[in-house]
């Protein structure tokens, strides 16, 4: 069953090496994630689940100690989720950032997972996953990262969108608030043209959260770079 989950947004500009001089202008973000993390920690899971957007469709299963790496970023940075050492294949940026947090903040609770999902995953089967997720072990914990839409302003990497800072209030409302019908009902195709890359985590994780009876909490809500990013817990 679920029992607590973190949502973080996936920006490799998190990492203070990728973001160079930026670093800064992201320092509040980073502090929200820290503390969604500690959320995670409070719960004593007995396995944590890591679920990012992939650029494919479907799914992609990374074990304890799968790889990843920043260096497309232009930095010398390499990330492990969690210990050891496991397969060739490596972290999609989202799984990569998310194990950076990890191991910023001393991750040592649970085994821990990673799940890439295609971003064009239709609702129904980011609901079916999340409920197998939820059914891997008596206390589960999730990190689910993904952003916002990118199309808040005229420099943003999707220009501006009319529909955007609608479309982003209603997410970090639906993920404030735990509401899994709301962020069942997210507009896969909207968030398609939106650039918004965490639809299909979120709806991964309201198929967990379905009989958890988990209330939500708003840590981080801002558009930096025309990106909106959302760092929510649900415990």
């Amino acid at each position: 069953m679920l029992v607590a989950a973190a949502v973080c947004p996936c920006p490799p500009l998190l990492v203070p090496e990728v973001a160079a001089g930026a670093a800064p202008e992201l320092d509040t973000a980073r502090d929200a994630c820290a503390d969604a993390l500690g959320v995670l920690a409070a719960a004593r899971p007995d396995l944590l689940v890591v679920v990012g957007p992939a650029e494919k469709s479907g799914r992609g299963v990374f074990p304890q100690g799968s790889r990843g790496s920043f260096r497309g970023f232009g930095v010398d940075v390499d990330v492990r989720l969690g210990s050891g050492e496991a397969g060739e294949r490596e972290l999609p940026p989202s799984l990569a950032v998310g194990a950076w947090l990890l191991a910023r903040t001393g991750w040592a609770d649970a085994p821990i997972e990673g799940l890439g999902v295609g971003e064009p995953l239709e609702a129904e089967r980011c609901v079916r996953t999340g409920r197998e997720i939820a059914g891997r072990a008596a206390r589960v914990a999730m990190l689910v990262m993904g952003d916002a839409s990118a199309c808040r302003t005229l420099k943003a990497p999707g220009y501006l969108d009319e529909r955007a800072a609608p479309f982003d209030a209603e997410a970090a409302r639906a993920l404030g608030t735990a509401d899994l019908a709301a962020i069942m009902d997210l507009d896969a195709d909207l968030a398609c043209r939106l650039k918004a890359s965490g639809r299909a985590p979120w709806q991964v994780l309201a198929g967990a959260a379905e009989d958890a009876g988990l209330a939500g909490a708003l840590l981080h809500d801002d558009a930096p770079y025309g990106v909106c990013y959302l760092v929510a817990t649900w415990s």
